[in-house]
């Protein structure tokens, strides 16, 4: 019979491995995650602006969608948008107004500037169409102007008509 009388182990150096292994792996997941919020494009200062930038593109989308509130810019007036389509063709019941920004996230977030004493401001092309169920019938393409007032805290949108 024999017995095993040596006591030799190997498993120290490889613990020591695989300590260094996790320690490089969390200093690299650290460094990555500086960087990327240092270069987040979306990144602002929501002190010195009165909202954050991703706050004002969602309120701005948001604006767009509401076609109650939505104003069209025309000759120094502003009328509102349901009131510009009904114009030219009255709305039929179960008919919506919808204004989508139609512009990449990418875009639309490259767009947005800082204004001087604090606020945002955004302008990109908005489609206007009418929704009736699943049926949709485009009306055009306007450019849409939206500001957030960093003294008021209010954030408005407004289309333009060409050469406005």
């Amino acid at each position: 019979m024999s017995k095993h009388t040596t006591s030799t182990s190997h498993g120290g150096a490889g613990r020591a491995l695989l300590w260094v292994a996790i320690l490089l792996t969390v200093a690299l997941l650290g460094f990555v995650t500086a960087t990327a919020v240092r270069n987040n494009p979306i990144n602002s200062d929501r002190v010195a602006n009165g909202v954050s930038k991703y706050h004002f593109i969602e309120e701005c989308k948001e604006l767009a969608h509401d076609s109650e509130q939505l104003t069209v810019g025309a000759m120094g007036q502003t009328i509102p948008l349901k009131t510009l389509v009904e114009q030219s063709s009255p709305l039929k019941a179960g008919d919506e107004i919808h204004a989508s920004l139609e512009a990449t996230s990418a875009e639309i977030v490259r767009a947005t500037q800082t204004v001087d004493g604090g606020g945002w401001t955004l302008t990109a092309p908005a489609t206007i169409a009418v929704h009736n169920g699943a049926n949709v019938k485009t009306l055009g393409q306007l450019p849409m102007a939206c500001a957030h007032d960093k003294k008021t805290g209010k954030t408005t949108a407004t289309l333009q008509l060409p050469g406005q």
